[in-house]
């Protein structure tokens, strides 16, 4: 919607409240402001409303949890297993596989491109067979419950721009993110709570690749729609707590008071970040009762710490945001991410995807069942990948033990589980150096068109009308993956 058409629908809404406050026909929109989804604030404003006529069909999903592997894992060491490999190891990548392809500057120079195989085992798991390696025991344990993506591929192949593509469908930053997307489309689905919550973890001893705000923000969308960032140490959000000398009732009346300022500008100026900020508050004054209480783990049993990991009462780490992002979901919470660093590996790729494994194998597969015995997962969509794969070949010098890998965009492994997704099935193929794909591609477009239709939502149809023309999340394709859906 143009800023001109939001306009002139507030004013059009704002004269028929004006008319139906001062008639009979007040008591009747009070009862239907005040119902489910479009219930009022104390400052009268519609919150939790998504677009008129979304969800396009019946949704198989309600929420996401996207469990984002920030430096891109290496599917040669996790999910992908390819034995051919280790009987050409040393040998260089053949020109024919390795085409025309760019490589990064990091490996540009390089005079060959040794074929370096995993030094970890795999094995295949479950009825399904899924191929999975001995560094992620607990995910294979779960194996039959995922859908594993092998023909991933993007168009970036450096960090910044390969993050940004897949949280906002655009390499160039400014567009808005998936959970802002939906928080636009659809709503929200609880009033104490944000639509959007982002957490972040960082991988043992690795920092990882820097991740922005923009990142799970609302690019040209209203900047209420964007994510909510639950902080590790302090307040989980920030100016959460009320000021020195200022208790519950002085803060309500404030708010009150401020809100009625606020309006009086909104209605003089029609400017949607004037109700983006009187929303703000008002969702800040009630997660002042509801955060306290989603980050209160007093009432899980001592059987919740041991099955997500011995790091689960540690704040900030990834087993801690996975219990979280459960306790999220079932507060209807929309929009669930954690983002996890230190998947970039380019030196010494066995001991630092070790520990990044040991950080996420453990509560990953006990989100997944936790979610299933609650309920949770059939109408719970879990996503689980990064920005894109590594190179089969050696980056530096090369040795069959320490060794690192490049980035490598033509092909990686994704995995999903739950929300209208198949369980059970490994999807795509990649040739016999995971270099390229030979079946069922995926691209970045078409995970966001899939996860969007499993949401009741036409992807093509979800625009927002910005500079001139319509944008979309899967700005200008992407197809829905039909084979993987239930």
């Amino acid at each position: 919607m143009s800023p001109l058409e939001e306009y002139t629908q507030r004013l059009t809404r704002r004269s028929f409240l004006s008319l139906a406050s001062t008639s009979l026909g007040a008591a009747a929109l009070n009862s239907l402001l005040a119902d489910g989804a479009y219930a009022q604030n104390p400052a009268g404003h519609l919150i939790g409303s998504g677009l008129p006529g979304l969800p396009h069909f019946a949704p198989k999903a309600k929420r996401v949890i996207y469990l984002f592997q920030s430096g891109g894992p290496s599917q040669h060491e996790l999910f992908d297993y390819k034995p051919e490999i280790a009987r050409r190891v040393g040998e260089d990548l053949p020109p024919s596989v390795r085409g025309t392809q760019r490589v990064t500057a990091m490996t540009a120079g390089q005079q060959s491109f040794p074929l370096v195989p995993s030094v970890y085992d795999f094995a295949q798991h479950g009825d399904s067979g899924a191929w999975v390696s001995e560094l992620m025991p607990y995910t294979a344990a779960i194996a039959d419950d995922l859908c594993f993506i092998k023909s991933m591929h993007t168009e970036a192949i450096n960090h910044d721009p390969g993050i940004t593509f897949f949280q906002t469908g655009a390499q160039l930053a400014g567009r808005p993110s998936i959970g802002a997307w939906l928080d636009y489309g659809l709503g929200s689905m609880n009033q104490d709570l944000p639509a959007f919550v982002a957490m972040v973890s960082v991988g043992t001893g690795n920092g990882g690749q820097p991740l922005y705000d923009r990142l799970w923000g609302s690019g040209f969308l209203p900047s209420k729609h964007q994510g909510v960032k639950f902080l590790a140490s302090g307040d989980p959000v920030l100016f959460l707590s009320n000021p020195s000398g200022v208790d519950v009732g002085t803060r309500r009346r404030f708010l009150d008071d401020l809100a009625r300022l606020n309006q009086l500008t909104r209605d003089e100026f029609g400017d949607p970040e004037t109700s983006t900020r009187i929303t703000q508050y008002e969702m800040a004054y009630r997660m002042q009762t509801s955060v306290p209480e989603l980050n209160d783990l007093s009432d899980e049993p001592e059987s919740t710490f041991e099955r997500y990991g011995p790091d689960a009462r540690k704040p900030g780490s990834f087993a801690r945001n996975c219990l979280l992002a459960r306790r999220l979901a079932e507060r209807d919470v929309r929009f669930i991410q954690l983002f996890h660093r230190g998947w970039d590996q380019h030196t010494r790729l066995p001991d630092g995807i070790r520990n990044q494994a040991r950080d996420v194998d453990q509560p990953q597969a006990a989100l997944v069942q936790d979610l299933k015995e609650r309920g949770l997962l059939d109408d719970t969509l879990v996503v689980w990948g990064g920005e894109f794969g590594r190179s089969v070949y050696c980056q530096g010098k090369f040795t069959e033990e320490v060794y690192g890998r490049d980035h490598h965009p033509r092909c990686f492994t994704m995995w999903m589980a739950g929300g209208g997704v198949k369980p059970g099935m490994t999807f795509g193929e990649t040739d016999e150096f995971s270099y390229n794909i030979v079946k069922d591609s995926v691209h970045v477009h078409d995970l966001h068109a899939t996860i969007l239709h499993l949401l009741g939502i036409d992807h093509t149809r979800l625009t927002y009308h910005y500079q001139g023309r319509d944008f979309r999340l899967t700005d200008v394709h992407g197809q829905i993956v039909k084979q993987i859906l239930a």
